[in-house]
C-alpha cells in the first residue's frame, strides 16, 4: 500500500501534523483507524464542512478505517472555534434531529460506493451519562488551565469573554479521542485548521492516560481561501449546502462550474478523486484553452455526482443545457423551480393578455414602446419559443404544467412568472 500522506502532500491538503515522521512511518506499516467529527449544530453539512471529510474518504479508498463522530453531545455545547460570541444553545430535541439528518448524509457519502468499511458513532452515547464528579476527577484534573487558556481558539475569545461551557469544549473533544483510542483503536484525528487546539488537547490526554509513547496523531487541513483571499464556500445566497432541499443539485453544479481559473485546479486536487495525470491534463486546458472551461465542468460533474448521485448530476445538466439553448419547454415544473427560482418574476393572473401588456404588467419591459421594440427585434421568447408577432396573446393553457411561464428577454435575462392558483 502506497503511503497516503504522499498523495495528501501533492494535493496540498496538509496544514499541520503533530508528529509528521511518526505518522508517516505508522501508515507505512499499518492500516490506520482515524476519525473526523462534526457537531450537530445544524441539520445539513455545507461544503466548508466537506473538506476534512474528503480527506477521510481518501483514507477509506486507500484501505484505511475511518470513523465519523456525530457531535450529539458537543453539538449541544458549541465549539467556540472561530466565533466572536457565544453560540445560542439549541434544544436537545433539535440537536437529536440535526444528528439524525447528518447521519443520513454521511452514510450516503461513505457507504454508497462500497469503498470500504467505516463506522459512524455519536459522542452523546459515551459522554451523556458522565456525572459532574467523574468529569472533574477523571478528566478535569488532567487539564492545566494555563495550557487551555493558551489554545488559540480560547485565547482569541478572552477579550470579549467566553463561558465556562464553551471553555470546557476542548476537554469534551479530548475525551472523544481518548474513548475512540481505547475502544476502537483510533490513532489519528483529522480536522480543519481551526481544530488544532482541540486535536492536540486530545493527544495530550491520551499520552497522560495511556503513556507518552502511545501512538496518537493529529493532522489538520489548510483553511481554504479563494485566490482573491476571500473565504471559500460562500455565495450571495449564503452557504452551499449538501441537502438538496437547501441547495438544489443544479445550484450545487453551478457553484462549482463558475469557479475562477485561478482556483479550479486547487479545487480539483482538494475535492475530486481524479489522478495526478488527469488533473495535470486539465491544468494544461486551463492554461491553453481557458474559454472552454473544461476543468470547471469536470469539477462540477465530479462533485455533483459525488454528493447527489448520477440522477442529481443529470438533472443539473438538463437544466444547464436548457438555459444555454433556451429549450425550457422540455423541463418539468420541478426543474424550472430549480433553474429559475432565483430569477426575477411575478405572480400572474389567469386572464388572457396581449404579449405587450404581459411584458409591461409583469415587469419584463419598462414600457409598451420598449415591449414592442423587443418583440420586433426578436428579443422575446416565451417558454423557449421566440415570438415576433405583435398581436400574440398569452393564455393560461400555455403555462408549463399549469404553473409557470418562462420569459427570456435578450440572450440571458430570464423571468419566471408563476400562475396564480384557482
Amino acid at each position: 500500500m502506497s503511503n497516503i500522506i504522499d498523495e495528501l502532500t501533492w494535493r496540498g491538503a496538509i496544514n499541520q501534523q503533530t508528529d509528521a515522521e511518526g505518522l508517516y512511518d505508522y501508515i507505512d506499516n499499518h492500516a490506520i483507524t482515524l476519525y473526523c467529527g462534526v457537531d450537530a449544530t445544524g441539520d445539513s453539512l455545507h461544503i466548508g464542512h466537506l473538506i476534512p471529510f474528503m480527506i477521510l474518504k481518501r483514507f477509506q479508498l486507500a484501505g484505511h478505517h475511518p470513523v465519523i463522530v456525530i457531535g450529539g453531545l458537543t453539538g449541544a455545547i458549541g465549539d467556540p472555534s472561530g466565533k466572536k460570541a457565544e453560540r445560542k444553545l439549541q434544544s436537545m430535541d433539535q440537536v437529536k434531529y440535526n444528528a439524525d439528518k447528518l447521519t443520513a448524509q454521511l452514510k450516503k457519502l461513505f457507504m454508497s460506493d462500497g469503498a470500504g468499511d467505516f463506522r459512524l458513532v455519536n459522542n452523546y452515547d459515551w459522554s451523556a451519562g458522565m456525572t459532574l464528579l467523574e468529569f472533574l476527577r477523571d478528566y478535569g484534573k488532567l487539564f492545566n488551565v494555563n495550557t487551555m487558556l493558551n489554545k488559540e481558539i480560547v485565547a482569541s475569545r478572552l477579550e470579549v469573554g467566553i463561558s465556562y461551557t464553551e471553555f470546557t469544549y476542548q476537554i469534551l473533544q479530548a475525551i472523544d479521542f481518548l474513548h475512540l483510542y481505547q475502544e476502537m483503536g483510533v490513532k489519528l484525528q483529522i480536522g480543519g485548521a481551526d481544530q488544532w487546539g482541540n486535536i492536540t488537547a486530545g493527544i495530550d490526554l491520551i499520552h497522560k492516560v495511556e503513556g507518552s509513547d502511545a501512538p496518537a496523531f493529529g493532522l489538520t487541513i489548510p483553511l481554504l481561501l479563494k485566490s482573491d483571499g476571500t473565504k471559500f464556500g460562500k455565495t450571495e445566497g449564503g452557504a452551499v449546502w449538501l441537502d438538496p432541499e437547501k441547495t438544489s443539485p443544479y445550484e450545487f453544479y453551478q457553484f462549482w462550474v463558475n469557479q475562477q481559473d485561478a482556483d479550479v485546479i486547487r479545487y480539483l486536487k482538494y475535492f475530486t478523486f481524479l489522478s495526478k495525470d488527469e488533473i495535470d491534463a486539465l491544468a494544461e486546458k486551463v492554461e491553453n484553452e481557458p474559454w472552454k472551461r473544461e476543468a470547471q465542468k469536470r469539477l462540477a460533474e465530479e462533485m455533483t455526482r459525488f454528493i447527489h448521485g448520477e440522477e442529481g448530476l443529470q438533472e443539473a445538466l438538463t437544466i444547464t443545457d436548457a438555459l444555454f439553448s433556451g429549450d425550457v419547454q422540455s423541463l418539468t415544473a420541478h426543474q424550472i423551480e430549480e433553474g429559475f427560482g432565483n430569477m426575477p418574476g411575478a405572480t400572474v393572473t389567469r386572464e388572457s393578455k396581449s404579449l405587450v401588456d404581459f411584458l409591461v404588467d409583469y415587469g419584463v419591459s419598462p414600457s409598451k414602446r420598449q415591449a414592442r421594440e423587443d418583440i420586433t427585434n426578436g428579443a422575446i421568447a416565451l417558454n423557449g419559443e421566440k415570438i415576433a408577432d405583435m398581436a400574440y396573446e398569452v393564455t393560461v393553457d400555455q403555462a408549463i404544467e399549469n404553473r409557470y411561464f418562462v420569459v427570456r428577454r435578450g440572450k440571458k435575462k430570464y423571468f419566471l412568472m408563476t400562475l396564480e392558483t384557482e
